[in-house]
């Protein structure tokens, strides 16, 4: 319980610290951030407004998202911030790292967030919600943006130098289980693959994905692992716990993939001695008991949801949002976000980042290769 409360005030004085820096009106603190910039890839947790133009069900800006969010809802799967907002603030970053969709100017010289909701390695992934930006077109959309930095900085050797100093986030494979392997009505890929054959068929993928990545430019890359897909409030609903707390498929599925992810880790840095990949333990970090840093509700929602999981239009959610593990159907609440940051950036426990975390990844010092971009 010590443990538990420890951690509560850790989070507690976290958010209390952000919420009074420089994201507030007024005069802003000015320091300079950790890393020159900070890149993004991903999917519904990290999407701050990338889905908002698509033709998808996989989009949320509208209310009752963004209700703890100053500039209400934006596209954030989220009441407030989402882990990579908390993210940047860490980092020093002045203001949150913008979407792809709308980021212009010289302002993505200091990042671009690619994220996508229903998005996943393979490029069906989410398919049936509609439009998305799989990890593929993120890539490509990463590279128009390498091309601008090119034609800001005015030297491909300055833009490389840049990009080489950046943090990049990449958290892909939720959707490629739950908005694909695990919905047979729609995809071929449990017919074709067992669990363990599935998870080797993604980390191929990924593996080159990740690759083309560091052909960008990336040197330092924060590898988020899959968490608890089948505790949330959706698959507890959808498949039934059969009397455990959680649905173990969904969360064996997890493992599997996670397993292979930190090997990839491991394999990546023997490689590239010049370039440095993290692996963040998303699952481990989501395997404590809750109760213990003061959630209250585990297994529900904040807000009524729709039949896609995600909050119905509109509708007044719960008044006491900071008890709640989950915001939605699927996505944590701000409150759950803050302490993932904080233990993604910091390590609280050893098992919580591998083989180091943010904090440690973005002071590394690396020698350069000759490598182009």
């Amino acid at each position: 319980m010590a443990c538990g409360m420890k951690l509560l005030l850790v989070a507690t004085a976290l958010s209390l610290a952000l919420s009074t820096q420089h994201f507030v009106q007024g005069k802003p603190q000015v320091r300079e951030p950790q890393v020159p910039c900070f890149f993004i890839f991903g999917d519904s947790v990290s999407d701050n407004g990338n889905n908002n133009l698509l033709p998808t069900f996989a989009k949320v800006n509208y209310s009752p998202y963004g209700v703890d969010f100053p500039q209400g809802p934006t596209g954030r799967f989220c009441n407030g911030r989402n882990i990579v907002d908390v993210l940047a603030e860490l980092l020093g970053f002045e203001n949150y790292i913008p979407p792809f969709a709308y980021a212009n100017g010289s302002e993505i010289v200091k990042g671009v967030n690619y994220a996508s909701g229903a998005a996943g390695i393979r490029k069906e992934s989410g398919r049936q919600l509609g439009a998305r930006i799989s990890m593929g077109e993120q890539l490509k959309n990463h590279r128009t943006t390498v091309l601008r930095i090119i034609d800001i900085l005015g030297k491909r050797s300055l833009a490389k130098k840049h990009l080489n100093k950046c943090l990049y986030s990449v958290g892909m494979g939720s959707n490629d289980y739950i908005n694909n392997y695990f919905l047979p009505q729609y995809y071929q890929t449990s017919k074709k693959y067992t669990l363990e054959e599935y998870a080797e068929v993604l980390i191929k993928q990924y593996t080159q994905q990740i690759l083309r990545l560091r052909k960008y430019g990336a040197r330092k890359v924060s590898l988020v692992g899959l968490g608890l897909i089948g505790c949330t409030p959706d698959a507890i609903k959808t498949y039934g716990t059969n009397g455990s707390s959680c649905v173990e498929k969904l969360n064996n599925a997890s493992q599997q993939f996670n397993q292979k992810l930190v090997a990839l880790v491991d394999e990546l840095n023997t490689n590239f001695t010049d370039s440095k990949f993290i692996y963040v333990n998303s699952y481990e970090m989501g395997s404590g008991d809750p109760t213990l840093v003061g959630f209250k509700v585990l297994d529900a929602g904040c807000c009524e949801v729709d039949q896609y999981g995600q909050c119905a239009p509109n509708k007044t959610p719960c008044q006491n949002r900071t008890d709640y593990v989950f915001w939605d159907g699927f996505h944590p609440s701000e409150a759950s976000n803050l302490i993932s940051a904080s233990r993604t950036y910091s390590a609280y426990n050893a098992s919580d980042t591998y083989p180091m975390d943010i904090s440690h990844l973005v002071q590394l010092q690396l020698e350069p290769q000759v490598t182009a971009i």
